[in-house]
């Protein structure tokens, strides 16, 4: 029998569901435009001089526009999120959520140097590699024809 939506978002950890939720939630805010995505963007400026200290966390939740490149976002979320989370750190949601506000710190101090005002992607793919290397003897396919192993997947 095939699983609803409803029940995979269910069956998500945590911290997988959580970042997925207010990923979704703040892309579809500024699509509807009840805000606008120049008031999340990184902007070392801004944030030192004007005290928007929001912008340190709210552009890792744009992903963009409504599109095929915020469905492969997304999709890459969920499934290494959640292999990691479940696998890697089973039992650990609390050291799974240092590891992402740790790759998340890191993102922010080096933001200023090379002018990525949105880190949601970069996140998200800090994920990508993670598993990759964790996970390094399992053979991927792109395009049914190109295999490879996992840590050349991002």
């Amino acid at each position: 029998m095939a699983q609803s939506i409803e029940d995979f978002y269910k069956q998500m950890p945590l911290v997988t569901r959580s970042y997925l939720t207010i990923a979704f939630l703040t892309t579809a805010a500024c699509h509807l435009e009840l805000i606008s995505p120049f008031s999340l963007y990184f902007n070392f400026k801004l944030i030192f001089q004007k005290l928007q200290l929001w912008r340190l966390v709210t552009n890792f939740f744009f992903f963009g526009v409504f599109g095929l490149d915020f469905v492969f976002h997304m999709f890459f979320l969920v499934r290494y999120s959640k292999s990691l989370e479940e696998g890697l750190f089973r039992g650990r949601t609390a050291d799974f959520a240092f590891m992402l506000i740790f790759g998340g710190l890191m993102l922010t101090l080096f933001a200023p140097f090379i002018n990525i005002h949105f880190l949601g992607s970069s996140l998200t793919f800090m994920m990508v590699y993670v598993w990759g290397r964790r996970n390094e003897y399992v053979r991927m396919s792109f395009l049914g024809p190109f295999t490879f192993t996992a840590p050349y997947l991002p």
